[in-house]
């Protein structure tokens, strides 16, 4: 028995794709480039791609027995915080988007579950979860503003690049004057 989407996609979403002009025997291919803006949520705790912010699809649809075959890449700007000194990080990024989306009705409609594939419903695809995944693992955990970013000083929280090099501070517990006391030379 086959499977019936939980909800109808919005064809006017920005992400949902019309495959009414796409014929249905394998090897028919279309391409669709687009610029459109980003959902919520496109990222990770401190990194990501802010909704509404433009990003670009350049992508190849193709026919294949089962469904539709999209391949491409997904464009746009990254923006967060550096995890060790907390500045602002602007950059680009592109990653590569390739997902089946299954025919209603056709075998592999039947014989997965339905979080294996995405589905073709009535003639449209939805791009997000396929960009979604591509964009969320590209990103980074961790992100740095440089490779060698030194951090803050755990003691005073400011940036390590703002601070003389003989930067310390005195040992403020005078529970233990005694052991700093044996680092310093006989006078």
């Amino acid at each position: 028995m086959p499977k019936k989407p939980a909800s109808h996609l919005n064809p006017r979403s920005p992400l949902v794709l019309d495959t009414r002009e796409l014929p249905r025997r394998p090897g028919a291919m279309r391409e669709v480039v687009r610029v459109t803006e980003a959902p919520a949520d496109l990222g990770v705790e401190m990194i990501g791609v802010a909704q509404g912010a433009e990003i670009s699809l350049d992508l190849r649809l193709q026919s294949v027995s089962e469904g539709v075959l999209v391949t491409g890449t997904v464009s746009g700007p990254v923006s967060g915080e550096c995890g060790r000194c907390l500045r602002p990080i602007s950059d680009s990024l592109t990653v590569t988007v390739q997902e089946l989306f299954a025919y209603e009705n056709s075998v592999l409609d039947e014989t997965t579950d339905e979080d294996e594939f995405g589905r073709v419903q009535d003639d449209l695809i939805d791009l997000e979860p396929a960009v979604r995944d591509a964009v969320v693992l590209a990103l980074p955990t961790n992100p740095l503003c440089r490779e060698d970013c030194p951090g803050l000083c755990s003691e005073c929280g400011v940036h390590w690049d703002d601070l003389p090099a003989d930067h310390s501070h005195e040992l403020a517990d005078p529970r233990w004057a005694a052991l700093h006391n044996l680092t310093k030379p006989e006078e």
